[in-house]
């Protein structure tokens, strides 16, 4: 019996951490890939170095990604941080459309909601209804909460100095891997029908706090390793002396609060999304951070400690960033009744799952619910 071939997947973002896992986890299971990028460079030649076809497209232009469609029939959508997503994503989906896709497999965020003081979280809001109305397209979101990236970035504080600064105060979250993010992501690609019209919220297997996160590097590591809170301040001043966006720093500032109030707990904050629909258990946060150790800007060598050393100590005298004033200057609109996700009672009724519905599964969206 011939075995028909597998469809090309379409992946955007590809560059990106998510993006490029998925595209690292489709080419591993033998799926053909087109890879969209922005530009060639070294990470898009890693990409071609995997398998994947690579194809540079303006993520605003309706045309250029119709053009990178052609051929595909399945694609996973890692939406633009930018002020200007919304526009993207209509470009997006209008070329959905005209390409005739099957699936979307989107990536939203947990704290989706329409009255969220940030402005991105409102847009990706959007997005997740703007793509479930694509007719004929088998739509599912996948909205993770707190990514484990996003703990683990400062991990040559933690190899070098031995101290781990969070922000996180004593709230909780089940912080997810990339990977395991990906192999979801590759799951559902792989049976559109099944998955159509749902939501997934992949976690890590355990809710942790900063100083948890503090234990299991140390034993990562096989060192103590001194859990340290700093405050938003300081914060600012690193994502500014590290590049970091403004934008997205003005987002994640709200997402820390509602972190703070226990929206990433909340519903008891750990899915077995991960295992039930690969068949492996997520992977727990120690063995993730164990993985970013071992990479070379975390690798206990003179230069990498002397500059550990450097960027923590000139970090409080580093220009930090006025975010009131840069939304201000950005004319950002502002919902009439802003609501942090945890005080929102349309995210609560959609995004806590009823004690009879199990909470891997629930219809994406609150969308075409009779």
């Amino acid at each position: 019996m011939i075995t028909p071939a597998k469809p090309r997947i379409l992946v955007t973002g590809a560059t990106g951490k998510t993006g490029g896992a998925v595209v690292a986890e489709l080419r591993r299971q033998g799926w053909p890939v087109r890879a969209v990028v922005r530009r060639r460079d070294e990470r898009s030649a890693l990409l071609n170095a995997m398998g994947a076809e690579t194809v540079v497209a303006d993520y605003f232009d309706t045309e250029q990604l119709r053009h990178a469609m052609e051929g595909t029939r399945r694609a996973y959508y890692l939406p633009i941080m930018d002020p200007f997503m919304i526009q993207g994503a209509n470009a997006f989906a209008l070329a959905a459309r005209e390409a005739k896709l099957e699936q979307i497999v989107q990536m939203s965020q947990w704290l989706s909601s329409a009255r969220h003081p940030s402005m991105l979280t409102r847009q990706l809001w959007l997005v997740d209804r703007l793509f479930a109305d694509i007719p004929g397209v088998a739509h599912t979101i996948l909205n993770p909460g707190m990514f484990a990236d996003n703990f683990l970035r400062f991990i040559d504080f933690a190899t070098l100095l031995l101290i781990y600064p969070h922000l996180t105060k004593d709230s909780r979250s089940a912080p997810v891997s990339n990977e395991d993010i990906a192999r979801v992501a590759v799951a559902v690609l792989a049976d559109p029908a099944r998955h159509a019209g749902r939501s997934y919220r992949p976690t890590g297997p355990k809710l942790l706090s900063g100083k948890e996160m503090a234990q299991a590097i140390s034993r990562a590591i096989g060192k103590p390793v001194l859990p340290i809170g700093i405050p938003l301040w300081m914060f600012f001043k690193t994502a500014r002396m590290q590049g970091v966006d403004p934008y997205e720093i003005s987002g994640f500032r709200y997402y820390l609060q509602d972190h703070w109030r226990g929206a990433f707990s909340a519903g008891g904050g750990v899915t077995d999304v991960v295992h039930e629909l690969t068949g492996s258990p997520a992977e727990d946060f120690e063995t993730t951070a164990r993985r970013y150790a071992a990479k070379s800007f975390a690798q206990p060598t003179l230069a990498n400690r002397l500059k550990a050393i450097w960027n923590f100590s000139r970090t409080p005298l580093h220009p930090g960033w006025n975010l009131d004033r840069f939304d201000r200057s950005r004319g950002f609109p502002v919902p009439f009744a802003p609501s942090l996700a945890v005080d929102d009672e349309g995210w609560q009724a959609s995004h806590l799952p009823a004690a009879e519905q199990p909470s891997v599964m629930r219809l994406a969206a609150g969308a075409h619910m009779s």
